[in-house]
């Protein structure tokens, strides 16, 4: 079954990890050369290669972006007990992060659509002669969930996605659905479609996609983090939308794929490409690929391709950014903020977005990121 081939085993046991609430650490200390967990032994490779600097009984908080909370989870794993640094990472959604940067209320946020101008000269009253700037850090595929007894799998295009989310194709067994799904056979459910309720840069970028590859049906929508469309239910943040869809009998919802685990399949893409394609980090890697910077100096924003047809790449994107003050960042968390940006953007740190449903960041790009961390001041 396609369930059954989509659901991978994380290489990265979370255990009791909870980062949204604080991790009470009794870690080593570190050294200015790498290669610093202090600990009794028994490091793992990752950890072995995190350099710490003077981190040690720091603590950070940081809200925004819940698509990137189990990337979050993964690296504060490793990254707290090597360095001594206790991180609450809150999670509320894009917005909610955005917001909380802006007043000065955290270290870094997470987001996943990129500062706007407004947001930006907000930022500069918390960053002392500096601005807040987009740090692209995490990739991955946002994946349509849905549940429906007997339909394994689903082939759905971007006007009918845009119909169904607009409220305009209530049953599943529409005409519009059928034609795409010739050898499926579908009942007469009703169709419970699940948006995000909090502000959300996964509802930006899916809302693009539909504003970009099916412009005749969502172009009448301005976009945004907020949800705009008529009908349908709404949840908080990925991990809501996502219960939601494996409890409800017809559901269908958005979410990051590491979010689309048990209980649900996904939906696979008419792109107008030669093949329906399937939501895989492979697949949104191909997609990822193509963005091209459009931030100046040393702030990394991308434009991502919403409406491309290549063979093989999985459209309906995001990038995660963490938003930091280029300068001006406070004297007493930025040593731990930027430790823990360095693992984030390092080799061992996106190597772990690939083993958690993410998309490391492309070479080039991520590079110019590692760049950037370094000169945080």
């Amino acid at each position: 079954m396609k369930l059954q081939r989509k659901n991978r085993l994380r290489a990265l046991s979370l255990g009791a990890v909870a980062v949204s609430s604080a991790l009470a650490l009794t870690a080593c200390g570190s050294d200015d050369t790498g290669g610093n967990t202090g600990g009794s032994g028994g490091e793992t490779a990752a950890e072995s290669n995190i350099k710490c600097d003077d981190t040690k009984g720091q603590q950070l908080l940081a809200d925004g972006s819940s698509a990137q909370k189990n990337a979050i989870e993964a690296w504060v794993k490793q990254f707290s007990p090597a360095c001594g640094v206790e991180i609450n990472y809150k999670a509320g959604g894009s917005g909610a992060g955005v917001t909380a940067f802006t007043q000065g209320q955290v270290a870094f946020a997470g987001s996943d659509s990129a500062l706007k101008p407004e947001e930006v000269a907000a930022s500069k009253k918390q960053c002392e002669g500096g601005q807040g700037i987009n740090l692209p850090m995490v990739g991955g595929p946002i994946a349509v969930g849905y549940k429906l007894s007997g339909v394994d799998n689903l082939v759905l295009d971007a006007e009918t996605l845009a119909k169904i989310f607009n409220d305009e194709i209530k049953a599943w067994n529409d005409p519009a659905i059928a034609k795409l799904n010739p050898d499926a056979k579908l009942p007469s459910t009703k169709i419970q479609a699940f948006h995000r309720s909090d502000e959300s840069g996964t509802t930006d970028n899916f809302t693009k996609y539909l504003k970009e590859a099916a412009p005749d049906v969502w172009g009448k929508y301005e976009g945004g983090k907020a949800w705009e469309a008529p009908g349908g239910q709404s949840a908080p943040q990925s991990s809501g939308v996502a219960a939601q869809v494996k409890q409800t009998e017809g559901a269908i919802g958005y979410m990051e794929l590491s979010y689309a685990k048990e209980g649900m399949n996904t939906v696979d893409l008419d792109t107008g490409a030669g093949a329906p394609v399937e939501a895989t980090i492979a697949n949104a890697s191909k997609a990822i690929a193509a963005a091209k910077q459009v931030g100046t100096g040393k702030d990394l924003a991308l434009e991502l391709d919403y409406a491309t047809k290549a063979e093989g790449a999985y459209p309906i994107i995001l990038v995660t950014y963490e938003i930091v003050c280029d300068k001006g960042n406070k004297a007493d968390t930025l040593p731990a903020t930027k430790a823990f940006l360095r693992y984030m953007a390092s080799e061992d740190g996106q190597k772990i977005l690939e083993e958690n449903d993410y998309a490391p960041i492309p070479p080039e790009i991520i590079a110019k990121v590692r760049t950037t961390v370094e000169g945080l001041s």
